[in-house]
């Protein structure tokens, strides 16, 4: 609970992108406008890596929980900032300026999340990691379930001018939650029990660095696809909006099932995993993303509706759900327990400040520059590739089956 609701705030960004750009950016140019919210979204993730390293070896020298605890009151007041933040037209040029700071607190604290948690979960059972581990991605399915709701909801109950005004603001009041829930929660949670058996290196960075770096490019290479595809999908509803003219409230509908579809089914492919081995279920997965990706596209621009747009999200969320069930497991596999929360934090953090964070970004300036409402397709069908020969590299030097 305590790590969907820390990234319930960051995918309410991404989400409300339009109505935040519009409240915090020059209305000149409306795409411009877009280009520049995504942006914000795409720099704040630059420091995730420094957060995955600090907040990871503490994790790795003094225990999960503490860092955990610390990653969730970094949150909460980067989530306040965000929450009541005046716009462009109090403060000028200071309230973008403000909401970069926003995101770089929430950033760096979501930085150290991902090691310590995922490190936590896979710790508690050696035999049933996969399924452990699989809660950690489905906490992100949840968010996504919360966030989406949030926005198709309020879009539809509030006019434009409301959303913009003030409706945008509601669903991160609500995020500042995560301060007495997710305190509570990781308060009265038990240590790691790994921890009690191996000592932690005086230097987990180093020991990364210098023992693990093929640890690192196999870890960050196996989640190309899946934290690119993640992004697509939040990023899919405000193209809906943008480019195709579909209805606010009915293009977050549409990520609102795909959020149910990661939630409740990828410990199912975790738990499938365990039994018959995750490389067997990853790597058609990882194909079939890309494979996939052009044709959904090009169906969906060239039949915009809602039952499209559901239809692609849907598929795009079963493949997703199918990749990434073990996906945390055989990240953890490639680090030793004693580094493995810095070995995931700074893999996992790169790779979504590479291909996650700037995805939006991406995609909206490829349909921008290009004219082309299908490019953002090719660039996932380029990732999934990538993605597909760092699971072989695994298979063959980590012995990750």
């Amino acid at each position: 609970m305590g790590n969907a609701l820390e990234w319930f705030d960051l995918l309410l960004y991404a989400l409300l992108a339009t109505y935040i750009g519009r409240t915090f950016f020059p209305a000149d140019d409306p795409g411009v406008q877009l280009v520049q919210t995504y942006a914000v979204f795409g720099v704040t993730y630059l420091i995730r890596p420094i957060g995955g390293l600090l907040l990871g070896a503490y994790a790795d020298r003094q225990g999960r929980k503490k860092a955990l605890m610390l990653s969730i009151r970094l949150m909460v007041v980067g989530t306040l900032l965000m929450a009541f933040m005046p716009g462009y037209t109090t403060l000028g040029l200071a309230a973008p300026l403000g909401i970069v700071i926003a995101r770089l607190l929430q950033g760096f604290a979501a930085g150290g999340e991902f090691g310590a948690a995922t490190s936590f979960l896979v710790e508690q059972n050696a035999g049933r990691k996969g399924f452990f581990g699989s809660f950690q991605f489905a906490s992100q399915g949840l968010s996504t379930l919360l966030a989406a709701g949030f926005a198709a909801g309020l879009t539809a109950v509030l006019s434009e001018d409301q959303m913009t005004s003030w409706g945008w603001r509601v669903p991160f009041v609500f995020g500042l939650l995560i301060g007495p829930v997710g305190y509570f929660v990781r308060r009265y949670v038990g240590e790691s029990p790994a921890l009690t058996t191996e000592p932690a290196p005086k230097s987990p960075v180093r020991t990364v660095f210098r023992d693990h770096w093929r640890g690192l490019l196999i870890a960050g290479g196996v989640l190309i696809v899946s934290t690119a595809l993640n992004f697509i999908l939040q990023y899919l509803p405000t193209f809906g909006i943008k480019e195709l003219g579909l209805d606010d409230s009915l293009s977050y509908v549409a990520l609102f099932i795909t959020g149910a579809i990661l939630t409740f089914g990828t410990p199912v492919v975790g738990l499938l995993a365990d039994r018959y081995g995750r490389l067997r279920i990853m790597l058609p997965s990882a194909l079939l993303i890309g494979a996939a990706a052009v044709p959904l596209f090009h169906w969906l621009t060239a039949s915009p509706s809602f039952l499209t747009l559901t239809l692609c999200m849907t598929l795009l969320g079963l493949l997703k759900a199918a990749y990434f069930g073990a996906l945390p497991s055989v990240m953890s596999d490639a680090f030793p327990t004693t580094a493995r929360a810095t070995g995931l934090s700074f893999s996992y953090n790169t790779t979504v400040a590479l291909f996650g964070g700037f995805t939006p970004t991406i995609a909206a300036a490829l349909v921008t520059s290009t004219g082309s409402q299908v490019s953002p397709a090719y660039y996932l069908l380029a990732v999934s590739l990538l993605s597909v020969t760092a699971l072989l590299a695994g298979a063959r030097f980590q012995n990750i089956r």
